[in-house]
């Protein structure tokens, strides 16, 4: 069973407490295009993201969330001159902090940069068709048009009925990977 490869470029997670000093008081993010994740969508907005040595401009993807959280890609990370940890979503403590600019308002975060950990997204019969589960750490065999193999090590896999079948890569795996033309990937055994 093959899935795909997409990749997550950099992009920011706010709560509506954040949105609303980013955009105003009662403001709603507007879909933008609907992601591969159900219920998952880029939005229109946008914010600034300020390092200490440059500043980003980053789409908010949406709906809301519990925490905020900037994922960005190791060479974004160094252009805005923070050092990022690799971690899964939501693992923000004790990550780099970062400020938010929005039209209406900014947010310093104590906490919050991550580069994301590659991972693969799996509803639970997925994960019983892989004999994964939840949290285990595996190899994914990619391949491009020809049949030539690359190969991610230390990839977790993520499961949840809410999930959709897609692995997920950050902007510079997967600016390697292009010289590759990576198409679809299989978990190793």
């Amino acid at each position: 069973m093959d899935f795909i490869i997409e990749t997550s470029a950099r992009h920011v997670h706010v709560t509506q407490e954040t949105l609303e000093v980013l955009y105003g008081k009662g403001y709603q993010l507007t879909v933008k295009k609907e992601l591969s994740q159900p219920g998952q969508f880029a939005s229109q907005e946008k914010v600034d993201v300020v390092g200490p040595k440059s500043t980003l401009k980053c789409s908010i993807l949406g709906p809301c969330r519990k925490l905020n959280q900037v994922e960005v890609s190791f060479t974004d990370a160094r252009t805005l001159g923070v050092t990022a940890p690799v971690r899964e979503s939501g693992d923000v403590a004790g990550s780099a902090p970062i400020k938010l600019v929005g039209p209406a308002g900014e947010v310093e975060l104590s906490e919050g940069v991550i580069v994301a950990k590659r991972h693969v997204h799996m509803t639970p019969k997925d994960a019983a068709d892989f004999d994964v589960k939840n949290g285990d750490i595996v190899k994914v065999e990619v391949l491009n048009e020809t049949g030539r193999k690359l190969v991610f090590d230390d990839t977790v896999i993520r499961v949840s009925d809410s999930y959709a079948l897609a692995m997920h890569i950050d902007t510079d795996e997967a600016n390697a990977g292009a010289l590759f033309g990576l198409v679809k990937g299989t978990i190793l055994k």
